[in-house]
């Protein structure tokens, strides 16, 4: 008999959120007692808008590299199919403050030092759809967040 599954993304009332925001989604704990934190990274307002694919997916590679530079216990940042934001999975417990300011400072740097260099994965051996990225839009998408501000709560903004 299939087990009674809730899926909380699916439960979240996408029209009360207000984005850009850092949301904490879920705390687990292991069986050997290791905490695992689950984050929602919004980075458009729901069903108003979606960052392109070729932007998303560099914003995708920059921050695999950009969050590990600075904080420790990145497990994943992988993008919503939606394209409004991403799944952020962490070792231990940060909080939504702490990961917004991680993700502010990453957005800076691509805003505004980042060049196709900076940009890693982005070969044939080392992405599988490497020519699907676009630096300018990522920056563009990056630039137009930053305006707005990152707030540490979904639901009333905080900016950090």
């Amino acid at each position: 008999m299939p087990k009674d599954v809730t899926v909380e993304s699916f439960e979240l009332d996408h029209t009360i959120v207000k984005a850009p925001y850092v949301r904490l989604i879920s705390e687990e704990s292991g069986p050997k007692g290791d905490i695992i934190t689950n984050f929602d990274i919004r980075l458009v307002q729901p069903n108003e808008d979606a960052i392109p694919t070729a932007g998303l997916h560099t914003i995708e590679h920059l921050l695999a590299q950009l969050i590990r530079e600075r904080i420790d216990g990145l497990i994943d940042c992988s993008p919503f199919g939606c394209r409004t934001g991403f799944h952020m999975i962490m070792w231990g417990q940060p909080t939504a403050n702490d990961i917004a300011k991680v993700i502010k400072a990453s957005l800076e740097e691509i805003a505004t030092v980042t060049s196709w260099e900076d940009v890693p994965g982005t070969t044939i051996e080392s992405c599988g759809n490497y020519k699907d990225h676009s630096l300018f839009s990522a920056k563009e998408w990056a630039k137009l967040i930053l305006e707005q501000g990152i707030s540490d709560n979904a639901f009333e903004r905080h900016l950090v």
